[in-house]
């Protein structure tokens, strides 16, 4: 299956990695790759390099700023490489962020529908998320969740909180 986690509510990434845990307790070979963020970010990225040691990469440089476009794209291009290499033997590739990395351009349609077919004949499911999703990636996926976040702290003006925003 195809999952997709998108909108403009909080909650994406916290999703892939409820979905990793399931899946990893049903003895699931899952790899989580991490788009945009930078390594040592957020908080999720200290459990994740425990359980999944190898099978967790973080490729990102934080922030998209039109000045570092060039490093971004490297950065995205790294981990689709990675991604690919892990597919022989995994049930679950989790691809958190790429919307965003589509959104950006730092990643084409084509690399990305690629990878997802890829892992499709590896009969591995594949989760993407990201705010911004592309419609091909909505009608290609078995399930689209679209968060929404009618309220949040953000808007009122407080700071971002660990363990709650990161």
């Amino acid at each position: 299956m195809i999952l997709l986690y998108t909108g403009l509510g909080k909650g994406k990434t916290c999703a892939c990695v409820g979905q990793a845990l399931r899946a990893l307790g049903h003895n699931f070979k899952v790899a989580f790759a991490q788009f945009i963020k930078r390594p040592g970010q957020a908080g999720e990225q200290v459990l994740l390099a425990r359980l999944l040691g190898e099978r967790f990469r973080v490729q990102g440089l934080g922030f998209v700023r039109e000045a570092d476009l060039a490093a971004h794209r490297a950065c995205a291009k790294d981990l689709v490489v990675w991604a690919l290499a892990q597919l022989p033997d995994l049930e679950m590739l989790i691809l958190d962020e790429i919307c965003y990395a589509l959104h950006y351009k730092l990643l084409t349609k084509d690399e990305v529908l690629n990878l997802i077919h890829k892992a499709q004949s590896s009969n591995c499911h594949v989760i993407c998320s990201g705010r911004f999703a592309q419609p091909w990636l909505i009608n290609l996926a078995d399930l689209v969740t679209n968060f929404d976040s009618p309220k949040h702290p953000l808007k009122m003006g407080q700071k971002a909180l660990p363990g709650i925003e990161f």
